[in-house]
């Protein structure tokens, strides 16, 4: 009797243990996301989000549409614009920067940038083991996938689209085995909604629902199955719908059906698509470049091993991120996320077949069934730790030390600020103590950062959107920063007295050299010269 009397309580204790154990220990996922927000806001890895410094005038934009409560329309920061029209589709994420900023300063939009990245690859990670891919699989294809990515670990609103981009594929790869009438591509709309107002990367999102249409139309043509044939008829009947939706909810954006036809004019512009760093070819010399590099070969085994296996969806899915990665060095975050949620699921399934496949060595066959039941054990274990009490007290502490100016007591563990080695921060600081008249010529790649520190007193001649300057801007732009013939007419024609560029570059040497040109100030980054009479 008494045995039969303690046994429950017993086992209700281990249970209430085991619940308590799974809150309190860190998934691997969880894991991901606490390094990643570390490394990010106070590691070794956050001097870099605010090395571009195009977030200076998302922010100051974003402060303008809180102060006049309408989305900009004309461009207010450059003299060589005068007031043109500027598409300004990334409004949303401006407001959304410049309110943080306004309350937690640069440490704000840092933590806010490191917090999308982190839970970025956090759900990546998820959502690979959701789709069947075991745990070590998952993280040796995820850690390929960060390293790739971290060439454009930048405070800027792509990292929102990457987070979008996981989204959308979960929800449009467990369409195709879901058993519910829609379940989750009934938040496609309001997904596309939020996504069009916040990056041009919404786009990405269409065309992964362009992938999957098409691919359930190839598996209803080569299907022999009625009943089969039948049910991916009902699955396209819903997707189709909902992609209409998508599409009208796209154009609820300030600027309608004409953001689409900006757009198409910015990219299908050469020129620009040929000289703007980010939309060339990776150079794989470079790590990130070698790991994506990595991934791709993985990628081919895993196709090679495939045997037909492999859905139409997918392998729509691997060959849009193959052809975007090679094509533009800023697509190998997207297409680095995309391979690794295809292929870990297939690459685990092809270790689990080897297991009692024909024609391995026993002493292989022996060490993969190891291995196989380790993953297994793993990724069990992974997928019952939902707790995530950690990623919230980081994310909790994060905010307290970013309102209270990256301290912790005494100790300073964030200081987000714009890097002097980088950016004209000394010559930034002189140009309004002189009373210097605009404007002031200076690399695309710093006009965002003097936005930042200068507007409104001063406005720049040029910054890094380059769909609102044109080709025919950034030709003669480019004959003045690569000292090409004529270039001293191009700075007489736009009456440019002032020219502010990098201490090592080729115009700074030249401008040295130039009777015409004067150093007025002069630090370890910047040099700033003055046309003389």
């Amino acid at each position: 009797m008494t045995g039969s009397q303690e046994f429950p309580e017993s086992h209700s204790l281990k249970q209430a243990t085991h619940a308590v154990t799974r809150f309190l220990i860190p998934s691997v996922a969880d894991l991901i996301f606490l390094i990643l927000l570390v490394n990010l806001t106070c590691g070794s890895l956050a001097p870099r989000l605010l090395d571009d410094a195009g977030i200076g005038w998302h922010i100051r934009n974003g402060q303008q549409i809180l102060q006049t409560h309408a989305v900009t329309r004309t461009d207010p920061f450059s003299v060589s614009t005068n007031g043109k029209a500027w598409y300004a589709w990334e409004w949303l994420y401006d407001l959304l920067v410049a309110a943080i900023h306004a309350r937690l300063g640069l440490n704000g939009v840092v933590f806010f940038t490191a917090v999308f990245i982190a839970a970025t690859f956090a759900l990546a990670l998820r959502v690979a083991l959701t789709s069947r891919g075991s745990l070590p699989v998952a993280v040796v294809l995820l850690v390929l996938a960060i390293s790739a990515s971290s060439i454009h670990f930048f405070a800027r609103p792509h990292v929102l689209s990457w987070l979008m981009v996981v989204i959308w594929f979960r929800i449009l790869d467990a369409q195709e085995t879901a058993t519910r009438k829609y379940g989750g591509i009934i938040w496609l709309p309001l997904l596309t909604l939020l996504w069009v107002n916040l990056h041009g990367g919404f786009l990405v999102g269409f065309i992964l629902l362009g992938i999957y249409l098409m691919g359930g139309a190839v598996q209803k043509l080569t299907s022999r199955s009625a009943a089969e044939k039948q049910s991916i008829w009902r699955r396209l009947k819903r997707l189709g719908p909902v992609a209409a939706l998508s599409l009208a909810a796209s154009l609820v954006n300030p600027y309608g059906y004409k953001l689409y036809v900006h757009i198409y004019q910015y990219l299908s512009d050469r020129f620009l698509m040929n000289h703007i760093d980010e939309f060339l070819s990776p150079n794989f010399h470079g790590m990130a470049q070698k790991c994506f590099a990595m991934l791709l070969l993985i990628t081919i085994a895993v196709l090679a091993g495939a045997r037909g296996k492999i859905r139409a969806s997918q392998l729509l899915v691997v060959m849009f991120a193959v052809y975007s990665g090679l094509y533009a060095s800023r697509n190998l975050p997207v297409s680095s996320i995309l391979l690794t949620l295809v292929i870990a699921p297939l690459l685990t399934g092809q270790i689990s077949e080897a297991v009692t496949g024909q024609g391995i060595a026993p002493w292989l066959r022996r060490c993969l069934a190891r291995y196989d039941s380790f993953a297994s054990r793993m990724t069990s274990m992974e997928t019952r730790f939902r707790g995530h009490l950690w990623p919230v007290a980081a994310m909790l502490l994060g905010l307290w030390v970013s309102s209270h100016g990256g301290r912790i007591g005494s100790r300073q563990v964030m200081n987000a600020h714009f890097r002097e080695k980088r950016f004209p921060v000394q010559a930034a600081e002189w140009i309004p103590q002189s009373g210097l008249p605009q404007p002031v010529f200076a690399p695309d790649y710093w006009g965002g950062y003097l936005i930042y520190r200068l507007y409104p007193q001063t406005r720049v001649f040029v910054d890094d959107r380059h769909d609102l300057y044109g080709d025919q801007f950034f030709k003669d732009y480019l004959k003045v920063i690569l000292v090409q013939p004529e270039w001293e007419k191009v700075l007489d024609e736009d009456q440019l007295n002032w020219v502010l560029v990098p201490a090592e570059s080729s115009l700074a040497n030249i401008l040295k050299l130039s009777p015409r040109w004067k150093t007025i100030h002069e630090d370890m980054t910047a040099v700033l010269f003055e046309k003389q009479p």
